[in-house]
């Protein structure tokens, strides 16, 4: 298994540095299923923070990014479950978010803290966050 750094996915997703890019795609298309790619949930978090910060890429845009990613089956995706529910209850979420929308919207981070809390067995997952508590399900801490 081969692990999968948030800036090699950042260049395979966006192709913006076309060398870099070059190298990131020719990694994923040489992945099998002897050799997958591994990404863990905190890359996962990581590039979303990326492709929404650095890129303004939209809620929707970042959505089919990972369920590209997702769907391809020559790389194990930490959880994979529990982010793949995360990211079905981001786009649910509705709207755009880019980075005029970073301080009104809920971001995936929100849906997959929620998401772990619950795997972990927690009973309730306390926040300070009014939009996170009324969108994920967390507890709001008054």
């Amino acid at each position: 298994m081969i692990g999968l750094d948030t800036n090699v996915l950042v260049r395979y997703i966006m192709q913006d540095d076309a060398k870099q890019a070059a190298l990131a795609t020719k990694l994923i298309e040489t992945l099998t299923e002897n050799s997958p790619g591994y990404i863990s949930s905190i890359v996962i978090v990581e590039l979303c923070w990326v492709l929404e910060s650095a890129f303004d890429l939209s809620r929707d845009e970042i959505v089919r990014a990972l369920q590209n990613l997702i769907a391809i089956d020559v790389i194990k995706i930490d959880r994979v479950i529990v982010i793949a529910a995360s990211v079905r209850d981001y786009a649910a979420s509705g709207g755009s978010s880019g980075n005029s929308g970073n301080n009104t919207k809920v971001g995936i981070a929100d849906y997959l803290i929620m998401r772990f809390s619950t795997l972990a067995g927690c009973e309730k997952c306390m926040t300070f966050d009014k939009r996170a508590a009324k969108s994920t399900g967390m507890t709001l801490i008054n």
